[in-house]
C-alpha cells in the first residue's frame, strides 16, 4: 500500500504556496496582529479536557482517504453546535479539503453558529503560514504530526503556535516519536491510526499510554467507537478521545454522541 502521509504532505506543500498568492503572509500576519490585539481569546483545550467529565473531542470530518466521503452534506453550522449541546469537552474540525473534504470556513462557521468550546484545528500542518489560518478563523489549539514534520521543524511550529494564543496537540504514533517532546506541546496525542496504511489499532494508546510524561494531558485519538474503550483508556491514563466516524456515520451524530455518553452513564 503507498505511503499516504506522503501524498498529503506533498500535496500540502503545494496547497499552501498557492494559498499564500491568494492572501499574502503580511497580510494574514497583520490580520492575525489586529485580531489579538482586539482581545480575542479563545477557550483553552488542554483545560477543558483535564476539566472535563467526558474528555471526548467530536470531530466534523465529511470525509477521509480510507473511507470516501462519509457526510458529504455535512453541515458546520449544525452538527459543531450539536456535539456541544450533547455533551463534547471539545471539537476537531478536519479543514484540509482534498483528502478531508474540509475547510478552514468551517471553523467560522462552528464559531458563528453558537460554539464556544474549544475547537482544533484539524490539519496537516507544515508551515507557519498554517497557524496563521488557524487563529484567524477561530481555533483554539493546532494539530502538529511528528510523522510529517522533524524535531526542529516541530518545536518552531510549536514556538509560534503558543505566541499565536495556540495550544499544540503532539500526534505520536511510536515509541520514536517521544523525542518530539522538545516541543513542548500542551497536550500529548496518540493515534491510533497508521497514517502511512490507514490501519487502525486502539492498543497503541495502551502501549504508549506509560512513554508519555506522566503529568501530561493526553488525548487517543482514531478508532474508538466502543465506550468501555473509553474507561480503559482513562484507566490508562488518557484524559481525552477523539472520536470522528463513529458520530458522523449517524444520521444525527450529536445524538450519536449523547447516546453514547449516556451508555458511558455519565451526566451532563
Amino acid at each position: 500500500m503507498k505511503d499516504i502521509l506522503q501524498e498529503i504532505v506533498a500535496w500540502k506543500r503545494i496547497e499552501v504556496e498557492a494559498m499564500k498568492k491568494v492572501l499574502p503572509e503580511r497580510d494574514i500576519h497583520t490580520a492575525v496582529e489586529d485580531l489579538m490585539a482586539s482581545g480575542s481569546e479563545v477557550p483553552s483545550m488542554s483545560q477543558a479536557l483535564r476539566d472535563s467529565k467526558t474528555g471526548i473531542i467530536a470531530e466534523f470530518k465529511r470525509k477521509s482517504p480510507s473511507k470516501g466521503w462519509i457526510k458529504e452534506d455535512g453541515r458546520a453550522d449544525i452538527i459543531p453546535l450539536d456535539y456541544q449541546a450533547n455533551g463534547a469537552s471539545a471539537i476537531s474540525i478536519l479543514t484540509d479539503e482534498k483528502y478531508f473534504g474540509g475547510k478552514d470556513e468551517f471553523i467560522v462557521t462552528a464559531r458563528k453558529s453558537g460554539v464556544t468550546i474549544p475547537v482544533l484545528y484539524k490539519n496537516f500542518v507544515i508551515d507557519e503560514y498554517q497557524l496563521f489560518q488557524a487563529r484567524l478563523c477561530g481555533a483554539s489549539a493546532v494539530l502538529l504530526i511528528a510523522a510529517d514534520l522533524d524535531k526542529r521543524e516541530c518545536r518552531q511550529l510549536a514556538g509560534m503556535a503558543h505566541e499565536l494564543g495556540l495550544e499544540v496537540l503532539l500526534e505520536t504514533h511510536s515509541e520514536s516519536e517521544i523525542e518530539y517532546g522538545v516541543a513542548e506541546p500542551d497536550m500529548w496525542g496518540v493515534n491510533n491510526r497508521n497514517l502511512g496504511t490507514f490501519i487502525t489499532d486502539v492498543n497503541n494508546s495502551f502501549r504508549m499510554a506509560e512513554l508519555l510524561p506522566k503529568d501530561a494531558c493526553k488525548v487517543s485519538e482514531s478508532g474508538i467507537s466502543n465506550p468501555e474503550t473509553i474507561k480503559e483508556l482513562r484507566l490508562a491514563g488518557f484524559n481525552g478521545f477523539l472520536i470522528g466516524e463513529c458520530f458522523m456515520k449517524e444520521n444525527d451524530p450529536g445524538k450519536g454522541l449523547g447516546e453514547f455518553l449516556r451508555t458511558l452513564n455519565i451526566e451532563l
